[in-house]
């Protein structure tokens, strides 16, 4: 990597992170379940590793408070707007990457 500095690096690192979750704001209809099966992450995993890093820094920010950034909305209304229940298809290949981690 080229020799950055480390607040540039911040700064990159949370531009890109900003991009993310826009990306993801734009598309709403990529769904946390198709997430994790390809990826291995979601919006809610997001808001964890966000919680967290607060935690870190000694910054209050609990998990619905980081999902509430992460989703835009509170999470509750971004579930009844925007997703709809896993279906079947969905749920096997779910659990067929969860056995395979094991």
């Amino acid at each position: 990597m080229t020799d950055i500095d480390k607040a540039t690096r911040t700064e990159l690192e949370a531009a890109a992170f900003r991009r993310l979750l826009q990306h993801l704001d734009e598309n709403k209809d990529v769904q946390n379940i198709d997430l994790m099966i390809l990826a291995d992450f979601c919006r809610n995993c997001l808001s964890k590793w966000l919680s967290a890093a607060a935690s870190e820094q000694n910054v209050e920010l609990d998990y619905e408070q980081a999902r509430e950034w992460v989703y835009g909305m509170p999470y509750s209304e971004w579930k009844d707007k925007f997703q709809p229940p896993a279906t079947p298809e969905q749920m096997a290949a779910f659990e067929a990457k969860q056995k395979a981690k094991s």
